[in-house]
C-alpha cells in the first residue's frame, strides 16, 4: 500500500498540527488533567490515522477486458436506471451511481480503455451525495470515453463533506482501463450514463472496488 500523491500536503499539515496540539498537552493539560489529556493524544492520533488511511492506494490486481466496464471507484452502488441524459448526450442512457464513503479508497479509475472526447469541469452544490439532484447541482467533473464508437460518460460527483474533485484527463487523451483518472477528497460519488444496451453484472446496494469489480459490458 502507498499513500496518494494527492494527500502529501494535507498529511503534513497534519502531522504538524497534531504533534502542536500533543505537545501542548503534555505541558499544559496533561500535569493537571492526565485523563484528559489522553483523551487528547488518542483523539489527535486516531484522526491522523484516518487521514492516512483516506488517501491509501492499496495493492490490487486490475480487472482487464475490452469489451468490460470496470468501477471507476470504491463504494456502494446506489442507483442503476435509465434516466433522460442532461450532458452530452441527448438521449436515453442507464445510469449507475457509486456512494463513496469517507472510509472507502477515493482515487478514481478509468473504467474503459479508449479515448477521451469530453472534460469538463461544472461548479455546483454540496448537497450529500446520495441525494437525487447530486448529479446535476452538486460541483462535478465530467468525462467522455469513447472506445469502437460507442461512448459512456462518467460523473466525478462532490457531496457534503468533498470539497476538492481532482481531474487528470482532457480531450485527446488515450487512456487505459484501470489507470488513475482522478481523484475526490473526503466522500462524494461517482456516476456512470451507459448505452441502454450495456450489460449490467453488479445489483443495488452492493459493494465495489474500483479497477477490480466489474459493473457489467458493452
Amino acid at each position: 500500500m502507498r499513500i496518494h500523491k494527492e494527500g502529501y500536503q494535507f498529511i503534513f499539515l497534519s502531522i504538524v498540527v497534531v504533534a502542536v496540539v500533543n505537545l501542548l498537552t503534555l505541558f499544559l493539560v496533561s500535569p493537571r488533567y492526565p485523563v484528559l489529556g489522553w483523551i487528547i493524544a488518542i483523539g489527535t492520533v486516531g484522526l491522523l490515522i484516518f487521514i492516512l488511511s483516506f488517501f491509501r492506494i492499496p495493492r490490487r490486481t486490475h480487472a482487464d477486458g475490452e469489451d468490460l466496464i470496470v468501477s471507476p471507484c470504491d463504494g456502494t452502488v446506489v442507483v442503476i436506471e435509465e434516466v433522460q441524459a442532461d450532458e452530452y448526450f441527448n438521449d436515453r442512457r442507464l445510469q449507475l451511481s457509486i456512494f463513496m464513503s469517507p472510509l472507502n479508497v477515493h482515487v478514481n479509475r478509468n473504467p474503459v480503455t479508449g479515448e477521451v472526447i469530453y472534460s469538463k469541469y461544472h461548479p455546483g452544490k454540496y448537497l450529500v451525495a446520495w441525494h437525487p439532484k447530486s448529479s446535476s447541482d452538486n460541483e462535478r467533473h465530467s468525462i467522455v470515453y469513447k472506445q469502437h464508437g460507442k461512448e459512456m460518460l462518467v460523473k466525478q460527483i462532490a457531496g457534503a463533506l468533498a470539497k476538492r474533485i481532482v481531474n487528470y484527463l482532457k480531450p485527446g487523451d488515450q487512456v487505459q482501463q484501470g489507470s488513475e483518472m482522478g481523484f475526490i477528497k473526503f466522500g462524494s460519488r461517482v456516476d456512470l450514463l451507459l448505452p441502454l444496451d450495456a450489460k449490467i453484472e453488479v445489483k443495488m446496494n452492493q459493494k465495489v472496488k474500483g479497477g477490480v469489480t466489474v459493473l457489467g459490458k458493452w
